[in-house]
């Protein structure tokens, strides 16, 4: 578990912290060798060799050797802070709100996380293929939130087509600035979802 998410979550007991540390542990590894040797060419088990724990351990924290790339232990986050909005912020500035609360915490090194997870799944075309489930799933999770905020049923079509633009948006803004060290990644963003909030214009 990130230092966000441990920020942004209630005192956990000593199990649950095993637990995180060892999830974090194999992430950190899987990282290691995938910059090391590539990704195809690293296994479950060298993963699981290397964090010290057994491929059946691994796969009780990632189903796949996909999900380890493309799981995000930032979204949770970022709905929880959604959540904490005030009822009445308009959506797109409760987001904005959100969005920004969630970045500006993130430590320098957990940027670096997050972008070698990104330029990863850009690279590798079986990972670029599976992003699209972690997107759906993503968006799921937004609009359901949206929805609760609002009121309103996950399938009405408005609500879903708002979270889809909003990851949209997110996406275009962040993904070209992946490879600049320097870039403002929480500035992008938020410019990104300030035109969302203009309507958009062109």
């Amino acid at each position: 578990m990130t230092r966000l998410a441990e920020a942004g979550r209630p005192a956990v007991g000593l199990r649950e912290r095993k637990k995180a540390k060892t999830r974090a542990a194999i992430r950190e590894h899987a990282m290691r060798l995938f910059r090391e040797q590539g990704y195809a060419a690293t296994t479950v088990e060298q993963i699981a060799e290397a964090a010290e724990v057994s491929p059946s351990t691994f796969f009780r924290y990632f189903p796949t050797k996909e999900d380890v790339v493309l799981a995000d232990d930032v979204d949770p986050i970022l709905l929880a802070a959604l959540r904490d909005q005030p009822a009445d912020l308009a959506p797109i500035q409760a987001i904005r709100v959100a969005v920004r609360t969630t970045f500006e915490q993130l430590a320098s090194d957990q940027w670096e996380q997050e972008r070698e997870r990104y330029r990863l799944v850009i690279s590798v075309p079986e990972l670029r293929s599976a992003m699209l489930d972690e997107v759906t799933r993503t968006t799921a999770m937004l609009t359901g939130a949206l929805a609760e905020r609002l009121g309103r049923d996950p399938d009405d079509f408005a609500v879903r087509t708002f979270s889809g633009a909003l990851i949209g948006a997110m996406l275009a803004a962040l993904l070209p600035a992946l490879e600049d060290p320097d870039a403002d990644l929480v500035g992008l963003v938020d410019a990104a979802l300030a035109r969302m909030e203009a309507g958009f214009p062109l």
